[in-house]
């Protein structure tokens, strides 16, 4: 009995052409042909996504508010609404999902594609991608860019290099022509810090790492030297992931001026809590820790990393989902950690575990007070949930919460959060690419 060959994987990478700006173009005429930004206009707000036509001017995303205006001064900014991109985005992942059951989404606007094996049903990957393309553009409006390769890797590069409203395809036997003479930056996972250390020990191109010797990588590197070595290559074993487990939820906003107030501190704590905490009884779980992060409003160096991301968390001695037990450990946290004013304000928890049938209970100690509160605190988070899924996750707040306002929109995938995404959203966080 003759056993057939596996079939070669095949990873289409599908990514929306500078989504934001283009559904604003595509729902207001007056501004087609305009150059504009979606995102914040204050002295503190980020571009969340540019149109083409401000990109001729060199701007792109998370550049600040500021330097886009100063290169356009004709740049129209929209402060955006994340309702309808979302909902937008449930036409988009629909239509993913009549190509392929296994999408693995990145963002909003952006998703992997398993076709292996499917050319005998579906044709051939070149023409799969078009179809699909050909679709969103008629159900929506809207230009994709799509990518197609072996490794999911291949397939995202592929896909930027096919921008805008384009298709690229690389086969198995081009992948190291098609990668080799890439800047090394382009390989997934590779930032500007590791870039540059990458550039100083002369890996300049994808094909330099290729060629590289793995025990030299070791040796300079460590493992991950080792790994993107491998990437470099070509070789690349993870697969779409259709359902990906959450391993940490956060909310966080930048203020318009630094702040110092504790009292306004702690209630944007509350109000980033009682949402993460939300989003964990959506979701069935539990969180072992609360984190605390910030940004402190002093510029330490120029450049976008100029103010750097400090943190610190404390693991409880029981899990939870009550958000004010989650903003009382925050509020230590704080109170031990910060000495200065910030201008971001998060907080996040980790270490999430499936809750086991409502059994576990609050600690004495430090969860929150004495066990005869955990029922009522339940019952009281079961109304707030209730409300909230009615009628929206800002419709009541805790009377000591404050208004914690974003400086830009946030492109990511906040999955158990209503109001954005509804209840079928994607499980992994990513912020917009705006490519």
């Amino acid at each position: 009995m003759s056993v057939s060959a596996p079939h070669p994987r095949c990873v289409l990478h599908a990514d929306m052409d500078a989504f934001y700006a283009s559904v604003e173009q595509r729902d207001r005429p007056e501004l087609r042909g305009r150059p504009i930004v979606v995102g914040g206009a204050g002295q503190r707000g980020v571009v969340a996504a540019a149109s083409y036509e401000a990109r001729v001017f060199g701007i792109r995303s998370a550049m600040s508010s500021v330097e886009a205006r100063r290169r356009c001064p004709d740049l129209v900014f929209i402060a955006g609404d994340m309702r309808r991109y979302a909902a937008e985005s449930r036409r988009i992942f629909e239509i993913f999902r009549s190509f392929s059951p296994r999408v693995e989404g990145l963002s909003l606007d952006e998703a992997f594609l398993d076709l292996t094996g499917s050319e005998r049903l579906l044709g051939p990957p070149s023409e799969v991608g078009g179809r699909l393309r050909q679709r969103v553009r008629e159900e929506t409006g809207l230009a994709i860019s799509v990518g197609i390769g072996p490794i999911k890797m291949v397939a995202k590069i592929a896909s930027g290099a096919a921008k805008p409203d384009g298709l690229l395809e690389v086969p198995p036997d081009a992948v190291r022509d098609f990668l080799d003479p890439l800047p090394v930056r382009k390989i997934w996972g590779v930032g500007p810090v590791a870039g540059e250390r990458l550039e100083g020990l002369g890996y300049r191109t994808i094909g330099d790492l290729a060629r590289a010797d793995p025990d030299t990588l070791r040796r300079r590197l460590g493992d991950w030297g080792v790994g993107i070595g491998r990437l470099a290559r070509g070789e690349d074993l993870r697969e779409v992931e259709p359902h990906r487990e959450v391993v940490s939820i956060s909310e966080e906003n930048t203020f318009e001026r630094d702040v110092a107030d504790r009292s306004r501190l702690e209630a944007t704590i509350l109000t980033h809590a009682e949402a993460v905490a939300r989003r964990l009884r959506r979701q069935g779980l539990l969180a072992r820790t609360v984190v605390l992060k910030w940004r402190p409003g002093r510029r330490v160096r120029e450049g976008p990393r100029g103010y750097p991301v400090r943190s610190r968390q404390k693991t409880l001695e029981e899990a939870t989902d009550d958000g004010e037990v989650v903003a009382r450990v925050a509020r230590v946290l704080l109170e031990d950690a910060l000495v200065e004013p910030v201008r971001l304000l998060g907080v996040g928890v980790g270490g999430l575990v499936g809750e086991p049938g409502r059994t576990t209970q609050l600690s004495l100690f430090e969860a929150g007070g004495p066990a005869s509160e955990a029922p009522r605190r339940r019952r009281l988070n079961r109304a707030l949930d209730v409300l909230a899924d009615r009628f929206g996750d800002g419709v009541v707040r805790r009377a000591s919460q404050a208004e914690a306002r974003h400086a830009t929109l946030s492109g990511q995938w906040k999955k158990g959060s209503r109001d954005t995404h509804g209840p079928d959203v994607g499980p992994r966080e990513s912020g917009e690419s705006d490519a």
